[in-house]
């Protein structure tokens, strides 16, 4: 049926917008214009190997997916004067707006193909974005609109996000959403191309059975990392006396998709591979927008030793430490980190024992 009960992405951002009535109207405007960047790359995505149907008829050899989805993204929002400048996961510095378009007070950041490097075998994956303020000048004053943007505009701790959100392009396509006011669903209805808002208050469970981690690194992990996982595959036997399934699927659109829906925890945690990076996960183009969905949803997101949503960036794209998801393990994991700060490591008296044996 065309008409349903279901309210479309627009009429959920017109109520929200009803909660402010000074909203000028722009950040609808910009959400909606990522919202058709994704529904296209959704459907560049659905051809697979294949290519687009454009690329068929031609004949012709489809342009790279991750290319074409930043080009998608960027080709979509910089033109409706919302926007004063971007930033891509694909870049090494922020995209200007062109000259003849308007200037607005918004940054875009994105991810535009978060898990590319899986979808040769068909793994969900899907687009992060973020959306930030454009800082005042120095000295507080408001900023002139106009102005090209640098990279320390986008520097901002991921709690300064206005919004945040990602797509992901699995059996549907659905849009994952906050604007401040808790986390909601849409779901792609392909016979209207129209998202619907199918999961109205998306909350993380408090608790969980569940951890997500890349095991194969474990001879890098700190202590509390590793104790944290022992005691998980310890099982009914063991200090937890409960029994952990552990997933890892390597796209963090769909990691963070399962936590939101059903609860668990993901960990990407600093390492000792490289003594020069804090973590593997990119801040600005990652872990702020996903922390900040998961927080809005109730649950945690840490770098194990601070709150994520504090840390102030240092360079665009500056790697971190991420751990996220249901708000009790979180913290059990943020204690863990915090008793081994506080002991002598150089004292085997207090290592801790560990089933991944260096």
């Amino acid at each position: 049926m065309p008409l349903s009960h279901r309210r479309t992405l627009t009429q959920y951002l017109i109520e929200e917008r009803r909660r402010f009535p000074a909203a000028s109207g722009e950040l609808n405007a910009l959400i909606l214009d990522v919202s058709l960047a994704c529904k296209a790359i959704a459907r560049s995505v659905a051809f697979g190997a294949l290519g687009s149907a454009q690329d068929s008829a031609q004949d012709s050899a489809a342009q790279p997916l991750d290319e074409l989805s930043h080009e998608i993204f960027v080709r979509t929002t910089e033109w409706s004067g919302n926007l004063a400048g971007m930033a891509s996961e694909a870049l090494d510095q922020p995209s200007q707006i062109p000259a003849p378009y308007t200037r607005g007070k918004y940054l875009l950041v994105f991810d535009p193909l978060d898990g590319g490097g899986s979808i040769d075998v068909n793994v969900s994956v899907g687009s992060i974005f973020s959306i930030l303020r454009l800082p005042p000048e120095a000295d507080g004053q408001e900023r002139e609109l106009g102005r090209d943007v640098a990279e320390a505009d986008f520097l901002q701790p991921g709690a300064q996000q206005v919004a945040a959100g990602y797509a992901l392009y699995g059996p549907t396509t659905m849009l994952i959403l906050s604007v401040g006011n808790g986390v909601v669903g849409f779901t792609l209805d392909p016979n209207l191309g129209e998202f619907k808002l199918t999961h109205p208050d998306i909350q993380v469970p408090a608790d969980t059975q569940e951890f997500a981690i890349n095991s194969s690194h474990a001879r890098f992990w700190e202590p509390p990392v590793k104790r944290y996982v022992d005691e998980c595959l310890a099982g009914k036997t063991g200090p937890r006396a409960k029994d952990f399934n552990m997933r890892w699927i390597a796209s963090m659109v769909a990691e963070a998709h399962r936590i939101l829906m059903r609860g668990g925890v993901f960990m990407s945690p600093r390492d000792t591979r490289d003594p020069n990076q804090t973590g593997r996960q990119r801040l600005l183009f990652e872990a702020n927008p996903v922390g900040f969905l998961i927080e809005q949803a109730g649950g945690r997101a840490s770098t194990g030793r601070q709150p994520l949503l504090k840390v102030k960036p240092s360079a665009l794209h500056q790697r971190i430490g991420l751990v996220f998801g249901s708000r009790h393990e979180v913290e059990r994991i943020e204690r863990y980190h915090a008793d081994t700060a506080g002991r002598d490591a150089a004292n085997p008296l207090f290592t801790e024992r560990s089933l991944f044996r260096n």
